[in-house]
């Protein structure tokens, strides 16, 4: 439900106009140095407030209630709380009446009797992709250094330019989805457990957690349906398992091959569009007209490059955990 992982566990709770969101994280080896300030690049990374994202603002400051002491974890649970502080829920109010078509509105009222907390969609917000970032930069902390983990925005709206892309978007006063693409160097052989537990199963799995992620491929991807055999095959070239192409991504059997690993993933436009649209009227059960208010981003993938980091760190912490590759107790440095 609310938790992801074995070893490196994370829980996640909050809503976006709630008192706060927050992350608990279990299995964290003791004695890794650890601060505020060690969280602020990423964060910082995720804000809105840019050109093309939302104008909320929020400090974003991470507040560590547990598992730290004098600077190095303990080895117990980290909880970390993010206040919200920007909020304007009156926007949200006649969202009662509209769900939003592509938001989660109207599944949501369905699922938990209206009891749900609607407002800036609640438990269904990116807001809450603040925790995953915050448990990536402690999953990165265990990779260490040798092991790097890199997401970039590839396209926009269809554009091989984002900044076109975006340009496109802003001029027809819409949203637009985009492309992310991962690159992970310095991965060791023998990530994954299959058969459900293969790599790529759990990236797939926490990278659906990032809200509006609609597909991901590995390597080739879907361009692999249409290459042949000896043209998709990588081959081996040392005995570290290098090889001369890298169709596969870094993968084979669902577990890693040394290579990098990369991967893509599709972020949909996000559903909040300024844009004049068509929705069930709760109230009159007819379809009516309506547009929607309040802040949001013109491009959600914008900001998921980090969100991408952190969700990829965690499951590789994970596997890394289970592995045996760090210790329960860290090395002073």
């Amino acid at each position: 439900m609310n938790s992801f992982g074995r070893i490196f566990r994370v829980n996640v709770f909050g809503e976006s106009h709630g008192a706060s969101v927050g992350v608990n994280i279990d299995g964290i080896p003791a004695g890794i140095p650890l601060q505020q300030e060690d969280f602020l690049a990423d964060l910082e990374r995720r804000k809105g407030g840019s050109r093309g994202t939302t104008p909320r603002k929020e400090e974003d400051l991470p507040f560590i209630k547990s598992g730290v002491f004098n600077d190095r974890t303990t080895g117990a649970p980290i909880t970390i709380l993010f206040e919200n502080n920007n909020t304007r829920s009156t926007d949200y109010e006649k969202l009662r009446e509209f769900p939003r078509p592509g938001h989660a509105d109207f599944v949501a009222t369905e699922k938990f009797g209206g009891f749900e907390d609607y407002r800036g969609g609640g438990h269904f917000s990116g807001r809450l992709t603040l925790n995953l970032v915050a448990a990536g930069v402690i999953a990165k902390k265990i990779l260490g250094k040798d092991i790097q983990v890199n997401a970039t925005i590839t396209e926009v709206g269809g554009y091989a330019n984002p900044e076109e892309g975006l340009e496109a978007a802003i001029a027809a006063k819409d949203s637009v989805g985009g492309i992310v693409e991962c690159v992970v160097n310095g991965l060791p052989i023998g990530l994954g457990e299959p058969f459900f537990d293969s790599l790529e199963s759990a990236l797939a799995h926490a990278v659906f957690a990032i809200p509006a992620i609609k597909g991901i491929e590995f390597g080739s991807g879907f361009a692999a349906a249409k290459m042949k055999g000896l043209e998709h095959n990588d081959a081996i070239i040392d005995k570290s398992g290098k090889t001369a192409t890298n169709h596969a991504g870094g993968i084979v059997g669902g577990i890693s091959n040394g290579n990098p690993l990369v991967f893509r993933i599709a972020v949909k436009p996000t559903s909040s569009t300024p844009k004049e649209q068509q929705t069930l009227n709760i109230k009159s059960g007819a379809v009516e007209t309506f547009s929607v208010k309040g802040r949001h981003d013109l491009c959600i993938a914008l900001r998921v490059p980090v969100v991408l980091e952190a969700v990829t760190a965690m499951v590789l912490a994970d596997f890394i955990l289970l592995e045996q590759r760090r210790p329960r107790v860290w090395k002073a440095e």
